[in-house]
């Protein structure tokens, strides 16, 4: 049952507190006539510096590696010290530091992000990978964010996409790809303890332990546990939804001669949600991944990866979900003549799905196996020049529902000068029908064969072609600037449609719309001295959906695309006396009109003092602006995210 909201034992932070402390701090590092000095954690936390920050290298973009400044892409990196310096607790909260990402909290667990529109909770036009692990769930072709975690000192980088990405990666890159990748066993040996508690995020404690194993290899194996108190109702309430989870898991690394490369790694979890007046949803899974990678010669390479992973969901009342998955993906990289870098590769699915039925919502049939085949080619040639680079590709991928689909693409990148690259893209992607589009049931009274709704036995892909420009430079030593400008054409995009118009049910799932979206995506980043850095994003956007000359739906998309017209944020890492630490950031977003959803403003900031190179303590405020926010949600069903504090231990021996 729901239980009175009682304001926290906590100071009530505001944004004029917490710029005034900013001013205090900067004050007190001059006023006592010290230099800010940078803090010497141990090395694998140092901050990179922004020629460090332009040289790394991304591997999504084109399937092999090549520097961020050079990408032909929209794309985003947010590093290990980036997760760290802003005190996230959980992926999605590590994923509001990309500003081409737009990401709203539902409630305790849930998440909706999506870039470039289409954002909902089961929004199902960006692809996720973990480590080359797909975490999307055929059911409803999104994430499960709740079910997504790891420990997140363990991340190297998340490589983050705006912008199909299917030629590569398949159907359902349809907006964006975000590439979890975690560290290699090597590069987090030794011990590890972090402890944190606090208002919202209850209490959580994580260890790791890495060493050596036989000539050449390495392992890690780590266990987390976190708990998070409910959201609030708009009345301030709380909504009794908190989540309790557990996981573990473990990674060996073996480099045989510096020619081939194994990793197996593999995790297993546990949680529960609770629910008002209901039992808990139950949440568990594992998977296990193995990767063979052979360097042939400086120009050519080859890997073989698969994975297994195994989902369960028992939403009581409602539905319950068995889902287990195999993947098998081959890969090949080789030098064609003096001109051609060619990477290709074949791909293998298979998913076998179990659903338990209930009274109020259905899958039919219960049971169902699906496969998928794929195969793709890219080549990247000079046209003349180096400075000019042309990369044309394709992915033919066969599915159960619609066949064969084809995403083809094309992209130009200009090396204008060594500080500057200007590129554009025009792609094809395919978003392949979910069980929801196909299979879902949800009968008039309990076991009644008339329904309210139910999937439609025609439905098939939606589909864009994007059309992209973009261009970044470093304009200076301390200074970078990139802006992407984008323009995407939808086709059968998913509608309701009435199946005896005008009674307004019962209603079919189809492709009874279409639409264009249009927007630019601008960040920048600024070390201002060695000891002070800022960086900022904006994106601002447009989509307009409507309904074909033959479709019933008349809701001009408001049950596909939840979105703002625009968001950004500003965030500055500061390197204070006394191995201190300080970052603020501030976040801003537009109102969400079919949601009657208000813009909001909110500020996080973190404090951290490395007593020594081993020893962190941190304090974390989070959404300090507000006793509570709403992000996402209709106004029947809202939850709201509450301002939080916690402490936080991290030792490394």
């Amino acid at each position: 049952m729901a239980v009175g909201f009682e304001e926290k034992a906590l100071p009530r932070w505001s944004a004029t507190a917490a710029l005034a402390a900013f001013v205090l701090i900067l004050f007190a590092g001059h006023a006592s006539g010290q230099t800010p000095q940078t803090v010497q954690p141990p090395a694998d936390l140092k901050k990179l510096s922004l020629d460090a920050l332009q040289e790394i290298e991304v591997t999504s973009v084109s399937k092999r590696s090549e520097k961020l400044s050079g990408a032909p892409s929209s794309i985003q990196v947010v590093t290990a010290d980036d997760i760290r310096r802003a005190g996230a607790t959980s992926l999605p909260e590590a994923l509001r530091l990309a500003s081409n990402l737009q990401v709203a909290q539902v409630d305790s667990h849930g998440w909706a992000i999506s870039a470039r529109g289409f954002n909902n909770t089961s929004a199902n036009k960006l692809l996720v990978l973990v480590d080359g692990r797909a975490v999307y769930t055929p059911l409803h072709a999104g994430v499960f964010w709740d079910a997504q975690d790891t420990l997140l000192e363990d991340i190297e980088r998340i490589e983050i996409i705006s912008g199909p990405g299917a030629t590569l990666w398949g159907a359902n890159a349809v907006n964006g790809v975000i590439n979890i990748i975690t560290k290699n066993a090597k590069d987090s040996q030794g011990g590890l303890v972090t402890a944190a508690g606090g208002s919202e995020l209850r209490d959580t404690g994580g260890v790791r332990y890495g060493g050596n194993l036989g000539a050449g290899g390495q392992f890690r194996v780590y266990g987390k546990y976190f708990g998070r108190d409910s959201s609030a109702l708009p009345v301030g309430r709380q909504a009794t939804d908190d989540l309790h989870m557990g996981q573990g898991g473990f990674r060996f690394d073996w480099d045989a001669a510096q020619i081939n490369q194994f990793t197996v790694q593999g995790d297993v979890y546990n949680g529960r949600i609770a629910q008002l007046g209901t039992n808990d949803i139950a949440l568990s899974g594992g998977n296990v991944l193995g990767r063979w990678s052979r360097t042939l010669s400086t120009d050519s390479d080859l890997s073989l990866q698969m994975y297994y992973d195994f989902t369960h969901r028992n939403i009581p009342g409602t539905f319950v979900e068995d889902l287990g998955t195999y993947d098998v993906d081959f890969q090949h990289r080789f030098r064609l003549g003096t001109r051609h870098d060619v990477v290709w590769g074949l791909g293998y699915r298979a998913a076998n799905d179990d659903e338990g039925n209930t009274g109020a919502l259905s899958f039919l049939p219960a049971q169902l196996s699906q496969r998928w085949l794929s195969g793709f080619v890219q080549d990247e040639l000079p046209l003349g020049t180096d400075r000019l680079r042309l990369t044309l590709g394709t992915k033919i991928e066969r599915n159960d529902y619609t066949g064969v689909e084809v995403q083809p693409s094309g992209r130009l990148a200009w090396t204008v000068t060594s500080r500057q690259t200007l590129w554009g893209a025009i792609s094809r992607a395919v978003r392949t029908p979910s069980r929801i589009d196909r299979d879902i049931f949800v009968p008039l009274a309990p076991g009644s064969t008339s329904f309210l709704l139910a999937g439609g036995p025609n439905f098939v892909s939606e589909d864009v072609r994007a059309y992209e420009i973009g261009y970044r430079s470093e304009p200076h030593d301390r200074l970078s600037v990139s802006v992407a400008t984008f323009y995407n054409d939808y086709g059968n995009i998913r509608s309701l449609e009435q199946l005896a118009p005008p009674a307004p049910f019962p209603l079919v799932l189809a492709n009874g719309q279409t639409g264009n979206s249009r927007g630019a995506e601008l960040t920048a980043e600024y070390q201002v001295t060695d000891w002070w850095r800022l960086r900022s994003g904006y994106t601002a956007q447009r989509l307009h959906i409507r309904p074909k000359r033959d479709s019933t739906d008349r809701t001009f998309g408001s049950t596909e695309s939840h979105d703002p017209n625009y968001y950004g944020g500003l965030r500055q890492s500061l390197d204070l006396p006394g191995r201190l630490q300080f970052d603020l950031g501030i976040r801003y977003v537009g109102s969400i009109a079919n949601q009657t959803l208000p813009a909001y403003r909110e500020l996080d900031g973190r404090l951290a003092w490395h007593a020594t190179p081993a020893l962190e303590w941190s304090v974390v405020g989070q959404n300090l602006l507000h006793a509570h926010h709403a992000e996402f949600g209709a106004p029947a069903t809202r939850k709201e995210a509450e301002r939080g504090v916690y402490g936080k231990l991290l030792w490394r021996f």
